[in-house]
């Protein structure tokens, strides 16, 4: 696909990340303007969630090119970051259990304020800071479709005792604390009814409808997005590579599905816990 891509769109060229096990996906490409809903569409173990993090700034490409939100990678992974966030991926935003949602919060908004604010910001008096910090949280609770008052215990009620679909909101709203211009949600239709996969859908839609381009993993992207798929990227593109011969083919292949199987997955979300 050819064009130029807007300022917070995203788009792809024969990107490709190989790990110490195999290629997790190789020979994605796509292009998607700002505010779309991209949807990272795979079986579990064919580089979905590798793909989310290289795309968020978290795990470095082995090959191609990317552009997200005007910023070049594999060069500008960091400056990716500053204006990406993620939510519910395993091993890097895990919640607490024994926290509750209001503490959750509070640590997060206090993050944000000491971390991701400018100067300016950070030398509020504290009173307008702490105003500040109850509109942020506010804000992002209503983006995110939580509502306090119908959990158990109101602000109080500890992470252990949330419905998946809350935790779920939880984590987008805690993510949606930074105001970031992508977000990038892993394993969105995990374990969720039918009711509760169509709800998410639609909040994640009214995300990306206010400006937020949104990258979303899941098993089966719905109508209305823009798709993903990381299903057999990397299997095909060894075996489109090397045509000496057919048994050769076959054991590449098998050697590359085994890699992804899991283990790539976890090799990338150490590494982006360290970013």
């Amino acid at each position: 696909m050819g064009g130029t891509v807007a300022a917070d769109g995203v788009t792809a060229r024969d990107l490709g990340l190989r790990g110490p096990r195999g290629w997790a996906f190789r020979a994605v490409s796509f292009e998607a303007g700002p505010g779309s809903l991209i949807t990272i569409e795979g079986p579990s173990g064919s580089g979905r969630t590798c793909l989310l993090l290289a795309l968020t700034g978290r795990m470095k490409p082995t090959e191609g090119t990317a552009t997200v939100a005007g910023a070049e990678l594999p060069r500008r992974m960091a400056a990716v970051r500053r204006v990406s966030a993620l939510a519910h991926v395993p091993g890097v935003t895990d919640l607490d259990p024994a926290l509750t949602v209001a503490e959750h919060l509070s640590e997060r908004a206090l993050l944000q304020r000491r971390f991701g604010d400018s100067l300016r910001a950070l030398l509020r008096p504290r009173q307008e800071g702490r105003a500040a910090r109850r509109e942020r949280i506010e804000s992002a609770l209503t983006a995110a479709g939580l509502d306090l008052e119908s959990l158990p215990k109101g602000a109080r009620t500890a992470v252990r005792d949330l419905e998946r679909a809350e935790a779920l909101r939880l984590s987008l709203a805690l993510a949606l604390i930074a105001r970031p211009r992508v977000l990038g949600v892993d394993d969105t239709d995990l374990k969720l009814s039918d009711v509760e996969r169509a709800a998410i859908w639609e909040l994640l839609r009214s995300i990306a409808a206010s400006g937020t381009t949104v990258l979303a993993v899941c098993s089966e992207a719905p109508d209305g997005t823009v798709r993903v798929s990381t299903a057999g990227t990397a299997e095909e593109a060894d075996t489109g590579a090397d045509t000496e011969s057919e048994s050769e083919s076959e054991s590449e292949s098998e050697s590359d599905e085994n890699g992804t199987d899991g283990k790539e997955a976890a090799d990338a979300i150490a590494q982006a816990g360290r970013a």
